[in-house]
C-alpha cells in the first residue's frame, strides 16, 4: 500500500468470513473477459497481501464462484491447496487458500455463474437504445463476492488495476481511471491509485457514450439519453465545487456520471470517479438533482471514510444526507433544501411506525448478524442518522459542527470507523468541549436506543406553507384548476401528493388528473407518489401507465410502496403477482430478493 495512505485497525464483521487481522489484501489485478452469451466473467484475481503475523490461510468471501485454480506468488506460481467451505444463503463460502507466512500474492482463476447476485445483464430491448446488450454490477452491500473473490468487507481497503476484454461494438467502465472513447480491440485497461473496499468495486459493458461538463466532470449515457443527461447534469462542476468549499478537497481526481438503463435497483451508487445513476432523475427541469448530490457527498462520507462493517452503515449515509443538504442549501438556499429535510423526515417518520417505534431496528447502531445487510439499507441509517446530525448543529452552532466534519475527514481519510470510535472520538474532539452537551443530546438514545428521541428540533419548509394552504383550499371546494402552482418544484408536488386523503374518490382523482396531468408526468418521483392514490381508488385510466413503470423501472425506493398498494386491494395481490411475474427479468437481484419474499417468486 502506498505509504500516503494509513493502514486501519481491523473490526470484526460479521458479514464476511475474511481474516483481515491475519492476512488482508492491498491491491488487485484483475484481468477479466465479459461474455455476454453465456452470461459470465471469467479470469483471474491476483491478490498482493499483507500478512501480519505469519499467518498460513488466506481467506477470502465467495458467492457463486467457480474457482478453477490457485496459484502462489502470481499467475504463473505454483498451485496452492484450496478449499470453498459450506454455503449460506446470506454470506456465501469462505475460500480458504493455503500460504507460506512468505506468500506475497495469490492468482485466482475464475469464472462467475449466471447466478452471481451482482451481475445484471439487460438484453437490447432492455436499454434505451434497444440495439445492444448491457451489464452493470451492484457490489453494495456483499455482492462483490458474487464477481470477484475478495475480502468483501467494508473495512478492508486495496488499490486496484484492471484488464477488462468486451465485444469490441460496447465500452468498458469502472470504478477507476476510465476511457472516454471505444477501443478498437474491445481491450480496456484501468485503475485507481486510492484505496477503495470490495463494495465500491463496478463494471459497467455498453453501448455509451461520454459528454464532458468541465475539466474534471463528465456524464456516461446510451446516445440517446446522452444529451438529456448533459443538460441535466450541466450544474455538476458547481456541485463538487460547493462540496469541497464546505468540506475540504475532493480527493478521487475526476467525478464522473453514467446514467443506466431503468432497471438500475437504486438512485444512485456512489461507486469512485464513476457514479452510477437511475434515468429516473432525468426529469427534464434540475428539480431532482439532489439525488446527484448525495452521490457526491459519499466521495467523503462513505468512500473517503467508510463505515467498518454494515451494522455502522449510519456513518455513511448519515453525514451522507447531511452534507448532501447542505450542497443543495449553497447552490438553491435554505428554502429550498428546507424542502428536503421535511420530505426526508416524512420519510423517517413513515420508516419508524412501519418498523415500530420499539424496534431495535430503528437505532442507529444495528445488529444484522445472521442477516443480509441490505434489511438496514432504510430510512434509519439515512434521516435518523441526519436528524442527529442536524440536532447537533441545532446545539453547537453550524460553523463549530462544520469544523468538526471537516476535520473528521482529513484525520480519517482512507480509513473505516465503527461506531463506537466514532463516538469516542466525537466525544474528544467536540462535546467534551461543551460540558452537559452529550446529555441534552441524548447521544445514547440515538445511537442505541429506538425511534427518534424527544426533543429533537422540528424541521419545517416555509416553501411548504403554500402547498399546504392549496390543499386546504381544494378540500374545501376551491377546484384544482383553481390552485396557484405554477412556481411549484418536484418537491413542492410530491408534498401536494402526500397531503392528499389516502382513499380519493373517483371524481376527485379525474379532476385531479385532469387539472394536473399526474397520470402522464415524466417525474418519477411524482408518479411515485400518485400511484399508490389510483390504486387505493381504482382508478382505471392511470393502470396502464402503472403497468409501464412497474415493467420499466427498477428502482427498489418506488417498487416496494407500489406492490404494496396493490397487496392491500381486493384482488390487488394477485394483479400483483402477475405484473411482477411479467416485470421480474428487469429487475436486479437486489430488487428481486426483496419481492420474490414479498409476492412469492413466480414459476419458471
Amino acid at each position: 500500500m502506498p505509504t500516503s495512505f494509513p493502514t486501519t485497525a481491523f473490526v470484526p464483521d460479521p458479514h464476511s468470513y475474511a481474516r483481515p487481522a491475519e492476512v488482508s489484501v492491498h491491491h488487485l489485478a484483475l484481468a477479466l473477459t465479459v461474455d455476454f452469451a453465456s452470461r459470465t466473467l471469467a479470469g483471474t484475481a491476483t491478490w498482493q497481501l499483507s500478512n501480519h503475523h505469519g499467518a498460513t490461510e488466506l481467506v477470502l468471501d465467495a458467492r457463486a464462484l467457480l474457482i478453477e485454480a490457485v496459484l502462489l506468488d502470481g499467475p504463473t506460481g505454483p498451485p496452492a491447496a484450496f478449499t470453498l467451505g459450506p454455503e449460506d444463503a446470506v454470506l456465501g463460502q469462505a475460500l480458504r487458500i493455503a500460504i507460506a507466512p512468505g506468500t506475497a500474492a495469490v492468482s485466482i482463476r475464475y469464472r462467475t455463474t449466471p447466478a452471481a447476485a451482482a451481475l445484471q445483464w439487460l438484453k437490447p430491448e432492455q436499454t434505451a437504445g434497444r440495439q445492444q446488450p448491457f451489464l452493470f454490477t451492484q457490489s453494495q452491500a456483499i455482492l462483490a463476492r458474487t464477481w470477484i473473490p475478495c475480502q468483501d468487507s467494508p473495512g478492508v481497503r486495496f488499490t486496484y488495476e484492471a484488464q477488462v476484454r468486451v465485444p469490441a461494438h460496447l465500452l468498458a467502465l469502472m470504478s477507476a481511471e476510465n476511457p472516454q472513447q471505444r477501443s478498437a480491440s474491445g481491450e480496456y485497461t484501468f485503475r485507481i491509485s486510492q484505496p477503495i473496499p470490495a463494495y465500491l468495486m463496478a463494471l459497467a459493458v455498453g453501448d455509451v457514450e461520454f459528454q464532458a461538463l468541465s475539466p474534471r466532470t463528465g456524464v456516461y449515457a446510451e446516445p440517446a439519453t446522452l444529451p438529456g443527461a448533459a443538460e441535466e447534469f450541466a450544474e455538476l462542476e458547481n456541485m463538487v465545487a460547493a462540496a469541497e468549499d464546505l468540506y475540504g478537497p475532493y480527493r478521487w481526481d475526476r467525478y464522473d456520471l453514467l446514467v443506466l438503463p431503468p432497471s438500475f435497483p437504486f438512485g444512485g451508487m456512489e461507486n469512485p470517479r464513476l457514479t452510477f445513476v437511475t434515468p429516473t432523475i432525468l426529469a427534464g427541469d434540475r428539480s431532482l438533482t439532489s439525488l446527484v448530490a448525495h452521490e457526491l457527498a459519499h466521495s467523503w462520507s462513505g468512500n473517503l471514510v467508510t463505515n467498518a462493517t454494515w451494522n455502522d452503515f449510519w456513518l455513511n449515509e448519515g453525514f451522507t444526507v447531511y452534507f448532501e443538504r447542505r450542497i443543495m442549501e449553497k447552490l438553491y438556499g435554505r428554502p429550498y433544501a428546507d424542502m428536503l429535510q421535511v420530505l426526508g423526515h416524512s420519510a423517517l417518520l413513515h420508516t419508524v411506525q412501519e418498523l415500530g417505534a420499539t424496534s431495535p431496528d430503528t437505532h442507529l447502531h444495528l445488529n444484522l448478524q445472521g442477516r443480509d445487510p441490505d434489511e438496514g439499507l432504510n430510512e434509519i441509517a439515512y434521516e435518523k442518522g441526519d436528524y442527529l446530525l442536524l440536532t447537533l448543529e441545532h446545539l453547537v452552532g453550524r460553523e463549530t459542527l462544520d469544523t468538526f466534519i471537516k476535520d473528521y475527514f482529513a484525520r480519517h481519510s482512507f480509513r473505516s470507523m465503527d461506531t463506537a470510535s466514532f463516538v469516542r472520538y466525537l466525544r474528544q474532539e467536540l462535546l467534551d468541549q461543551h460540558p452537559g452537551m452529550e446529555e441534552q443530546l441524548q447521544l445514547a438514545a440515538w445511537i442505541n436506543g429506538p425511534g427518534i428521541p424527544a426533543g429533537a428540533p422540528p424541521v419545517s419548509a416555509s416553501r411548504f406553507e403554500a402547498v399546504d394552504a392549496a390543499l386546504r383550499q381544494w378540500q374545501t371546494g376551491t377546484p384544482a384548476s383553481a390552485l396557484t402552482t405554477a412556481a411549484w418544484t418536484s418537491h413542492e408536488w410530491v408534498h401536494f401528493l402526500h397531503g392528499l386523503p389516502s382513499e380519493l374518490t373517483a371524481e376527485q382523482l379525474i379532476e385531479l388528473d385532469a387539472a394536473f396531468e399526474f397520470t402522464h408526468s415524466g417525474n418519477s418521483e411524482i408518479l411515485a407518489a400518485w400511484f399508490p392514490l389510483t390504486i387505493a381508488g381504482g382508478y382505471a385510466p392511470a393502470e396502464a401507465a402503472l403497468h409501464q413503470f412497474l415493467t420499466r423501472v427498477g428502482r427498489r425506493k418506488f417498487l416496494v410502496p407500489l406492490y404494496r398498494a396493490l397487496l392491500a386491494t381486493p384482488g390487488g395481490a394477485e394483479r400483483a403477482r402477475r405484473i411482477y411475474a411479467e416485470a421480474r427479468g428487469n429487475y436486479h437481484a437486489v430488487a428481486t430478493s426483496t419481492f420474490d419474499a414479498l409476492l412469492g417468486k413466480p414459476a419458471e
